[in-house]
């Protein structure tokens, strides 16, 4: 089961759309914190006086988080954001602390509701430090439940506040130190305007009759942030260029080169692509005899940083030539889902039937609601029931379905007789 509520990427800034990191020079710049650029939080008494500080604030929370997993192996926090009200914002350095520190913190504003934009991005990485939501509002989410075509932070400040919020810094390596001045004034920009931004939010989400959805969407993802993260089976099948390859043999390739670079990713803290690109794991693999010469001739293998392993990149494809057939890997995993819809109307024709009357149907529904389709409902989960749905099929037992396969209560009730309605006809 994903861990977005929706079944789609959110939208943080620095992985947001073209669109939504587009300059806006007609508005005025969000240039500087109204209070100033508050010096970063990297020793033991600047810790104790944000505490103190945090507790006597009031309300919520706004939190953000840095990362540099564009540069770096792990998702782990360089940079926390946190602003409350009567307490300012504050830049803490997450390098310095044992866990004792983020107890403490965790102790001081564990139980009061977090604002956070695209929290199953920040989520994780603040769950690494032991600091967990009992309560948060998403204003990514709130964006998307309300319809908002550009949900990006950048956008909803321009939308509310009429300012302009420059995203410059999002691709930044915050693993580097010294932070550059310039980066922390946009680190606290990043929460400058959060806390308002929820109020106005929420106040649309009640004028539209969406508060309760918003508010099961937002327990639902605190739950989550609680639970142990999921390893993927087989992340090696996600290297892209994968789709070409067509036999076991290329697959072995790319599983042990993948696996020999995510070592070396991980010793050395780099991000896997920084390594070795995927193309070139690709490439290499659909070779007719991948050899050393194959390699050396393959640009992703000549960049400076791969040429130093070449060793490691020889000794995988080694490996992988050597396996025996029945250690191939298969080229399809066998799976308890569906398979893709495009594959019904021969294997299964009354799933194929029920898949094009739902479709139609979600899709109808949706827009009747100024929704995208994926935030309605998560596809994965009105699909399983086309392939194999209840008996009877009525609202009733497919709400309990839906249910089992995490959708909220608001969308059961929405969805479930759409489903119903549309498997009656299909059936017809």
């Amino acid at each position: 089961m994903t861990s977005d509520p929706m079944d789609t990427p959110a939208e943080k800034d620095d992985l947001a759309p073209k669109d939504d990191l587009a300059e806006s020079p007609e508005l005025p710049l969000l240039a500087v914190p109204a209070d100033g650029v508050p010096p970063v939080i990297d020793t033991d008494p600047a810790f104790r006086v944000m505490i103190d500080a945090l507790a006597a604030g009031d309300g919520p929370v706004a939190i953000d988080v840095e990362r540099a997993q564009a540069y770096r192996y792990s998702a782990k926090a360089y940079l926390l954001q946190l602003r409350r009200s009567g307490s300012g914002t504050q830049l803490i350095d997450p390098l310095p602390f044992a866990e004792h520190h983020w107890q403490a913190l965790a102790t001081t504003i564990g139980e009061v509701e977090w604002i956070v934009h695209a929290a199953t991005q920040d989520t994780p990485s603040l769950a690494e430090l032991g600091l967990v939501p009992a309560t948060l509002f998403d204003t990514e989410l709130a964006g998307r439940l309300l319809g908002k075509p550009r949900v990006g932070l950048g956008p909803l400040i321009e939308e509310f506040f009429e300012l302009h919020l420059a995203k410059e810094h999002s691709m930044a390596d915050w693993s580097s130190r010294p932070l550059p001045q310039e980066w922390l004034n946009y680190a606290a920009l990043d929460v400058e305007l959060l806390i308002e931004l929820r109020d106005l939010l929420a106040a649309e989400l009640a004028a539209a009759d969406r508060l309760d959805w918003a508010r099961q969407e937002f327990a639902y993802l605190a739950e989550k942030a609680a639970e142990p993260p999921v390893a993927r089976t087989d992340p090696w099948r996600r290297t892209s260029g994968m789709h070409q390859l067509r036999t076991p043999a290329q697959l072995a390739v790319v599983r042990e080169l993948w696996f020999a670079r995510d070592e070396l990713a991980r010793r050395y803290d780099k991000a896997p692509g920084k390594i070795l690109p995927d193309k070139a794991i690709s490439e290499l693999a659909a070779q007719r005899q991948p050899s050393r010469n194959c390699l050396r001739n393959i640009d992703g293998f000549k960049r400076r940083t791969a040429r130093r392993f070449e060793t490691n990149w020889l000794q995988a494809l080694d490996r992988a030539l050597a396996l025996p057939a029945g250690d191939l890997p298969p080229v399809r995993l066998k799976s308890d889902t569906p398979p893709p819809p495009r594959a019904w109307e021969r294997s299964n024709p009354p799933a194929h039937r029920r898949w094009l009357a739902a479709r139609d149907a979600v899709n109808a529904k949706a827009d009747e609601l100024g929704l995208a389709a994926e935030n309605l409902i998560t596809p994965a989960y009105w699909r399983q029931l086309c392939w194999a749905p209840p008996e009877p099929a009525d609202a009733t037992a497919i709400s309990a379905q839906l249910e089992l396969l995490g959708a909220r209560p608001w969308q059961r009730e929405i969805v479930s007789p759409v489903l119903a309605e549309a498997f009656a006809a299909a059936d017809r």
